[in-house]
């Protein structure tokens, strides 16, 4: 039967350590639970996949949801997300980006057309990576729509890149089995890492623009 069962292990375990619509949705449909748990996910990345994949890994581990199942499920659910904001990129397109970003202050529109040109020589391989890096994962869609790249591509990019995100997480919780929720843990830390380098980045950027804007009215 391809569904976690009330009183299961996997329910008892996830009562403690997910919450509760995450366990709901398992409970009630298996393993397209998890998928939809994933896709809901991309959509609002606050929303723990290093809770929903290795929990699903965990239910599979006991016979109550078919690994495989577990897997495809996932993987589809990250597609559909992603797939989602993809198109919230293509409707918003260039034109309207470009006009937020002009009434932002510190930004500039020269900074927009080398985002894209940075996106039209490396966003293959952002999109594929972007995957398998926490936030990013969710938000990479966005620009992917707004630059059109091409449908097909962007959906096998991110299918092959889920797929090894999300395999990953499985099977570590599929080996781990009681175990599961020790992942998170790792995945805190790593997120933790990814967060702060972006923070400094960003950091980095305005000190960059205030301190040409100082020099530009000394000069003046």
């Amino acid at each position: 039967m391809d569904h976690v069962t009330a009183g299961s292990p996997a329910r008892a375990m996830a009562d403690s350590s997910a919450p509760g619509w995450i366990d709901s949705l398992m409970d009630t449909l298996g393993a397209p639970g998890a998928g939809i748990a994933i896709a809901l996910e991309n959509l609002f990345p606050p929303l723990p996949s290093e809770v929903i994949l290795p929990l699903a890994g965990f239910a599979a581990s006991t016979g109550q949801m078919n690994l495989l199942a577990a897997l495809l499920w996932t993987t589809a659910g990250s597609v559909i997300g992603a797939l989602a904001l993809y198109g919230v990129g293509a409707l918003l397109g260039r034109d309207r980006t470009v006009a937020i970003a002009a009434r932002l202050p510190l930004v500039k529109v020269a900074d927009i057309e080398r985002t894209e040109a940075w996106f039209a020589r490396h966003g293959a391989k952002a999109v594929f990576f972007g995957r398998m890096i926490p936030i990013f994962r969710s938000l990479i869609s966005v620009p992917a729509g707004v630059e059109r790249m091409p449908l097909p591509v962007f959906l096998v990019l991110t299918a092959l890149g889920s797929a090894i995100w999300n395999t990953a997480f499985v099977m570590a919780g599929y080996a781990l089995g009681e175990r599961w929720d020790e992942v998170s843990g790792y995945v805190s830390a790593y997120s933790k890492v990814v967060l702060i380098a972006a923070v400094l980045a960003v950091l980095g950027f305005v000190a960059m623009r205030v301190l040409k804007r100082g020099t530009g009215v000394r000069r003046g």
